[in-house]
């Protein structure tokens, strides 16, 4: 039985028993429909639904089901950032050594218009092994998890709280942080953990030392690639300031060897630049004895796995509001917490259709209150107004006046039917299968 509307709203009570969800959908479709948009493409996941479960549906319906789910745990996220700079809790205990890393890739946006969409990785730090093909010390993180969302650094970096927090960053030992070296990336460090070990990833500033050598000698020509190997070696093995010297060399050999090559002399002060401002960054040697990570491959792979995987399929482009609800299921499902947060969800969208009923309800009150108060004015009977040619109403002839009684006519007008109507002579609901008193039989 439906409850009628109360303070709170009109509702179905069992539908929270059942964990319904609002809609024509029941739950375990509802999921295995947003699993599937999460995964894949829409037109896609309709045919997969049609498959497995014999159901069908428009791809426009799995569209606004995967978006609703998204961005309702989008909003469940945000209101759990707000929580935690309000109260400021404990964080959770932390590992021994996490890394942390943060990178973006763009995707496209209607209009023709490309965006950067921000990534963290979070993970745990294995210790270091050695790889069987190369022979050399290789570290691997795992129990990674992701964080990604369309804005940009500062707002990133507010509500990836709620995954740092959940992590434990803060309480970790100690944090890896391997970045590409961007500015806002630093500053993503600074706010999550200032004193985390800050490392450039290897092949970033390995692409620093190729770009030196190929303005010397020439793209892919063999003095550069031997170069290049040798100074590469040292970076990773040896002394960093032994890298930016043999830099420092290679602008002096090119400023004395005759007319100024402007654009050798760029690429060269641009490579010296960038590594010396990130020196502390680049003590490779130091950072594999400590079992510490120097490549930012955890977070260049997210970028593929969560992002483009699914947002930069052939011909795709999206409005901007609907990446962020795409983006925190591609979270949860690649991060492999889809139960936890499923729960969160299908909780946020019964909440959400809840507030939505109680505001229809309270604003049809606020309209029947007007119109009460409308019926209530008194209003003025205009005047009747004689004139010489005004004939009375005839009569029908076929309505005897004599014949219907009083309480006939008063009932009609009333809407109501009279006394002696047939109607309240005939039994309706349980006394329609009474047993009958001549027959024996039930009335029909």
């Amino acid at each position: 039985m439906r409850f009628a509307p109360s303070a709170t709203g009109g509702f179905f009570p069992l539908d929270d028993e059942l964990q319904l969800l609002p809609g024509r959908l029941t739950p375990a479709l509802a999921e295995s429909l947003v699993h599937l948009g999460t995964w894949m493409p829409f037109g896609r996941a309709v045919k997969e639904l049609r498959f497995f479960n014999q159901v069908h549906l428009t791809e426009a319906t799995v569209r606004r089901e995967t978006e609703a789910a998204g961005a309702a745990y989008v909003t469940v996220q945000t209101e759990q950032v707000e929580q935690l700079e309000r109260t400021a809790p404990t964080p959770p205990d932390g590992p021994t050594v996490q890394l942390l890393s943060v990178d973006g890739a763009f995707v496209r946006l209607v209009h023709r218009e490309w965006a950067e969409v921000k990534t963290l990785v979070v993970g745990v730090v294995q210790p270091p092994v050695t790889d069987a093909k190369s022979g050399e010390t290789v570290v691997h993180s795992t129990d990674l998890s992701y964080f990604s969302r369309l804005a940009d650094a500062d707002t990133f970096g507010r509500l990836a709280l709620v995954e740092t927090q959940r992590r434990g960053t803060e309480t970790a030992k100690q944090v890896c942080a391997v970045t590409d070296g961007a500015d806002w990336e630093q500053g993503f460090v600074d706010l999550h953990r200032r004193d985390a070990v800050r490392i450039l990833d290897f092949r970033h500033a390995g692409g620093y030392v190729a770009a030196a050598g190929d303005a010397v000698w020439g793209e892919g020509s063999d003095q550069s690639k031997t170069w290049r190997e040798a100074t590469l070696h040292e970076l990773k093995h040896g002394s960093p300031d032994q890298v930016l010297d043999q830099l420092r060399e290679l602008q002096r050999q090119t400023q004395a060897a005759g007319p100024d090559d402007g654009a050798t002399l760029a690429t060269l002060e641009t490579s010296m630049g960038y590594l010396d401002k990130r020196r502390a960054h680049i003590e490779y040697a130091h950072f594999q004895q400590l079992g510490y990570p120097i490549g930012s491959g955890s977070v260049e792979s997210g970028n593929k796995l969560v992002v483009e995987a699914r947002l930069k399929g052939a011909g795709m482009h999206w409005a901007r509001p609907h990446v962020d609800p795409l983006l925190a299921l591609r979270n949860i499902a690649c991060s492999d917490r889809w139960d936890e947060a499923w729960l969160q969800i299908t909780t946020q969208l019964r909440r959400q259709a809840r507030a939505a009923h109680l505001q229809r309800y309270q604003k049809r009150q606020a309209q029947l209150a007007t119109l009460s108060a409308e019926d209530t004015t008194p209003t003025a009977i205009p005047p009747v107004i004689a004139t010489a040619n005004a004939l009375p109403t005839p009569v029908p002839a076929s309505v005897p006046l004599t014949t219907a009684p009083l309480s006939d006519l008063d009932a009609t007008q009333s809407n109501r039917p009279a006394a002696n109507h047939p109607w309240r002579h005939s039994p309706i609901g349980r006394a329609r299968f009474q047993p009958s008193r001549r027959s024996g039989d039930a009335k029909l």
